[in-house]
């Protein structure tokens, strides 16, 4: 018991002198603080997506040839790909709440004896406005096929009004404001830049600084120093997702759905998950100038396969398989679904598991190659 306790009172005199290493100069104190307010506000203010392709749920209770036309109108153009179709009402929620299609299209059974009167024939579109950019381009699109349908069918039977009207509804985002889906996405990006640079730099300073060597000559175990260097990232990345929350709650004013216990249970296993990444890194890298190109050359692409940007189902297939071993695109999608739907644990744990297995191959990694530098 008492060698256990001076293992943890090791440790954490080692996350202390980590603590001040990072906090001790104002300026990386500012560092650490400003980019994320900023970055939150910047991206906030100037993100915008493009469509690519959207998958769709067709229920056709009609079944005439007036329905037949107007799907043929709406999937004509390319970018509209039927990726199930329905036989009842009771089906429509599913699919969108599972992100499995973008949009929900529900054709009436009185669809066309409507438009057999003369009468308006409402036709009801389900966006799932998570990712509202690109509900909104989809509804777009939808309106415009709507559109043409229209005018033929008055070029072909006469009448002034339009026979077929959109009636869409949002879900999650009813008025599809793009920070809606960008800015929760934030709290895991943003927050990952620092934990990953700093996690990096970690090792790699202390050998340019000369103190790696000095570390070890201390009663301080190999995993000891590891686990030292790791709860500082872990504790800073955290409140750098708090701030990027706070900015998100408190000057966008966009509502937290969900648990901020469930929230932060994923927040936790990412930042876990990215720090040992960070470790690996600084474990191979010879001097900070390799650890921070190493960072910077991996940041990119797991920033793009991350579905920050761009949705991940509008990637090609080989990129969306390269995506599972990317934690930041878990993290977006738990961030997003629990601060947007509401969503617990029971829900999520897709997300979760995917990031505590990373945590748990990237750490012993980080161990093996830390020891194989050592020896």
């Amino acid at each position: 018991m008492a060698g256990f306790i001076d293992f943890v009172l090791r440790v954490l005199n080692l996350c202390r002198k980590e603590l001040l290493v990072i906090l001790k100069d104002p300026a990386s104190r500012v560092v650490l603080v400003a980019p994320a307010i900023m970055q939150s506000l910047i991206f906030g203010y100037a993100a915008t997506y493009d469509l690519t392709r959207v998958d769709y749920a067709l229920l056709d209770q009609s079944h005439g040839a007036a329905a037949t036309e107007l799907v043929a109108k709406l999937e004509g153009g390319g970018v509209f790909r039927r990726a199930m179709t329905l036989t009842s009402p009771s089906q429509v929620a599913a699919p969108v709440d599972n992100q499995q299609v973008l949009l929900a299209l529900h054709i009436g059974p009185d669809f066309e004896q409507r438009l057999a009167a003369g009468r308006e024939a409402p036709v009801q579109l389900i966006a799932d406005a998570r990712n509202s950019t690109t509900a909104a381009a989809a509804v777009g699109y939808v309106t415009q096929a709507v559109g043409r349908f229209n005018q033929e069918w008055r070029a072909r039977h006469g009448g002034l009004s339009p026979p077929v009207r959109i009636e869409s509804r949002a879900w999650f985002n009813p008025n599809l404001e793009t920070r809606w889906n960008f800015m929760p996405a934030l709290i895991a990006a943003l927050s990952m830049l620092q934990t990953l640079l700093l996690t990096a730099l970690s090792v790699a300073r202390e050998r340019e600084q000369g103190t790696f060597d000095q570390l070890l000559v201390t009663p301080l175990s190999p995993t000891a120093i590891m686990i030292g260097k790791a709860v500082p990232p872990v504790l800073v990345g955290l409140v750098q997702s708090t701030l990027v929350l706070g900015v998100c709650t408190l000057w966008f004013g966009i509502p937290l759905a969900g648990s901020i216990v469930t929230l932060y249970t994923g927040l936790l296993c990412f930042t876990v998950a990215s720090v040992g990444i960070g470790l690996s890194i600084s474990a191979v890298a010879a001097n900070m100038q390799q650890a921070m190109l190493t960072t910077f050359v991996l940041m990119m692409p797991l920033m793009l396969l991350s579905g920050l940007t761009t949705p991940v189902g509008n990637m090609p297939d080989a990129l969306q398989a390269a995506t599972l071993a990317n934690p930041l695109r878990f993290a977006i999608d738990l961030v997003r679904r629990v601060y947007l739907e509401g969503v617990g644990l029971s829900v999520v744990w897709p997300d979760l598991v995917p990031l505590a297995v990373m945590a748990a191959l990237t750490f012993p990694l980080a161990a093996w190659l830390f020891r194989h530098r050592l020896s």
